[in-house]
């Protein structure tokens, strides 16, 4: 079962990760600096949320745990983790089409809306994690 028990930490390849879906009650870390930019994680078994200087970055329902996030203008990296299906939503560019790649597949392309928010379902069992990569077009 993958999680991250210090809830939000660096790591040695320069990406973040973050989460734990095992906690029965919601649990936050604040003011975790990295890159030069503050984090914020709220994590618990019914959802995880990642801020970053105050604006929303990445949440699921239920909770989830990511690992190696990794985020540039033109894509989103990172490996994803629950005990059942999840759906989790990233702020991008507004108004903009991603393609969207799970376990390595393309999920086929998807645009964001107005604010920028992208939301993806993707299967999963328990203990099972999958790579996630979202490219814009």
């Amino acid at each position: 079962m993958a999680t991250v028990k210090e809830l939000l930490r660096a790591e040695n390849d320069g990406t973040l990760s973050f989460g734990d879906y095992t906690l029965a009650s919601k649990t936050k870390k604040d003011g975790f600096e990295f890159k030069g930019d503050l984090y914020k994680v709220k994590t618990f078994a019914e959802i995880t949320k990642l801020e970053k200087n105050g604006m929303f970055v990445y949440e699921s329902v239920p909770g989830s745990t990511v690992e190696n996030f990794k985020e540039t203008d033109t894509e989103v990296e990172f490996t994803v983790s629950a005990p059942e299906d999840v759906q989790f939503t990233l702020e991008l560019e507004p108004e903009s089409e991603y393609e969207v790649f799970i376990a390595g597949e393309s999920a086929g392309k998807m645009g964001t809306n107005l604010s920028g928010k992208l939301s993806v379902s993707v299967e999963l069992k328990a203990d099972q994690s999958a790579a996630i990569k979202v490219v814009k077009c």
